[in-house]
């Protein structure tokens, strides 16, 4: 299954027709992210023209007291996934604010990596709408998020 070979950090597979790439992806997460965003240690997967998939790999920290991977994360790699794929979509980054961010926490998640997949959906002058999926180790979808996001210059 191909799901669970990129959660085992399988090789990163990248469009040939996105302007970024696996070193630009990683260079736009240890530029812009605050450090304990970086903490997270998202990987780039895939990237294609309008779209990004990274990888959370677990860590027991992330759980909370239930014993659950707690919502903040997964807020956190949604977001983050998201600004990858605008950029993408603009072939660089620019600067841009979360407007909304939606987020339906589906299962739980107690082990595993998990795939964080980001799509623009409408790229608006100013405004940009996107849809993140995060899958489960065994590839079942655990979260499923909204966004809009404002472009700032």
């Amino acid at each position: 299954m191909m799901t669970s070979n990129l959660l085992r950090g399988g090789r990163a597979t990248f469009s040939g027709h996105s302007k970024m790439d696996e070193n630009a992806v990683r260079e736009l997460l240890d530029r812009l992210l605050a450090p304990w965003v970086r903490s997270l240690d998202l990987v780039p997967v895939s990237i294609g023209d309008d779209s990004v998939t990274l990888r959370l790999p677990f860590s027991g920290e992330f759980r909370h007291s239930g014993g659950v991977i707690c919502g903040q994360v997964f807020t956190a790699a949604a977001d983050t996934a998201m600004v990858v794929a605008i950029s993408a979509a603009l072939g660089e980054f620019r600067p841009m604010t979360t407007v909304s961010l939606n987020t339906n926490f589906m299962r739980p998640v107690r082990k595993g990596d998990v795939l964080v997949t980001a799509r623009v959906l409408r790229m608006g002058r100013n405004l940009v709408f996107g849809e993140v999926e995060l899958f489960d180790e065994d590839g079942k979808m655990a979260v499923h998020a909204t966004s809009t996001y404002a472009l700032t210059s």
